[in-house]
């Protein structure tokens, strides 16, 4: 693997800055007793920070990986890097004012944020789809590692276009009418008002859908999939099969294909207004055919093979 001073500068030092931003949100947390929409107000600045990190770290080594368009996707990455800092800025300050940073109408000020922060949004994404479209013209000689690293991009443009749906009226407030002059427009939840019980650390609904989670599981993508190989690699030297890069191909594809329908599964429920620890019958059902085609998968990847041969330099074919 590339070393850490290779990677991305703008994105690294984007991602410090969001170390220190959670460490800020952090002691708001604890010193700050404001509530907004039925959380505590330091609470969203921290999850965005802490999933900030984790994304910019991802971007930042996946950048060192490209064989062609290297100036076009230092670009891309430091328009990511900045329009994220942006978004982070106006979350921040809506928060220092005691105001709500998303779905905020109240104000023609505070309109005018929600505004530009959906216009770093739209930044963020094309920034990343360009990464995406340079990362699957790149030359990456492991195929798992090709395809832990492409699969985990695009799955997480999908779960980041999630975020887009937050951003219509809600049922309620479409039946309510006068959009134009509504303290709030779009919403998390499905089928209920934000800010109702929800869950402990992510704050997600436990009453209605929330578009929150696809959003979440879809983005982490990034960092998952890529993490999944280097675990095959770190296990390989123990387990005989997993020296072979043919299944570890086949294992990270059986990986890809179970996060897509589990993003997908989660997507569905939140749509249907449904809480995430209380699927109905379609919902459970659905879950089993992925678990069972997952474990079918993995069972057909790790089976044996005629002509199949283990690689002594296993170590060595993680993307380097």
């Amino acid at each position: 693997m590339p070393q850490w001073r290779t990677w991305h500068r703008p994105l690294v030092l984007f991602a410090a800055a969001m170390a220190v931003m959670t460490v800020v949100s952090g002691i708001g947390l604890l010193v700050d007793d404001r509530v907004l929409a039925g959380s505590a107000i330091w609470f969203k600045p921290f999850k965005f920070a802490v999933s900030f990190v984790v994304y910019a770290l991802a971007l930042a080594w996946m950048l060192t990986l490209l064989t062609r368009g290297r100036r076009t996707g230092w670009w891309a990455g430091t328009v990511v890097a900045l329009s994220s800092l942006v978004e982070m800025a106006i979350i921040t300050a809506q928060v220092v004012r005691g105001k709500r940073s998303h779905f905020n109408n109240a104000t023609p000020f505070d309109s005018s944020l929600f505004a530009a922060m959906g216009a770093t949004v739209v930044i963020l994404w094309t920034g990343t789809l360009v990464i995406a479209i340079l990362l699957l013209r790149a030359r990456i000689a492991d195929r798992a590692s090709a395809r832990a690293i492409r699969s985990g991009v695009l799955l997480a443009l999908v779960g980041a276009g999630f975020g887009f749906l937050m951003t219509q009226p809600s049922e309620d407030q479409r039946a309510a009418g006068n959009l134009d002059t509504a303290d709030v427009v779009g919403a998390h939840a499905v089928g209920v008002p934000d800010g109702g019980p929800s869950m402990p650390l992510t704050g997600w609904s436990t009453t209605g859908g929330d578009l929150r989670i696809p959003h979440f599981v879809g983005m982490h993508a990034l960092q998952l999939l890529p993490l999944f190989l280097l675990a095959l690699v770190t296990l390989a030297p123990r387990f005989a099969r997993l020296r072979d890069p043919r299944v570890r191909l086949r294992l990270v594809t059986v990986a890809s294909g179970a996060y897509a329908a589990v993003t997908g599964l989660a997507a569905w429920q939140a749509l249907r207004g449904q809480p995430l620890i209380h699927p109905d019958g379609a919902t459970l059902g659905a879950a089993a055919l992925v678990l069972a085609a997952t474990a079918a998968g993995t069972y057909g990847a790790l089976r044996p093979r005629s002509g199949a041969h283990t690689s002594p330099t296993v170590e060595k074919e993680f993307v380097s």
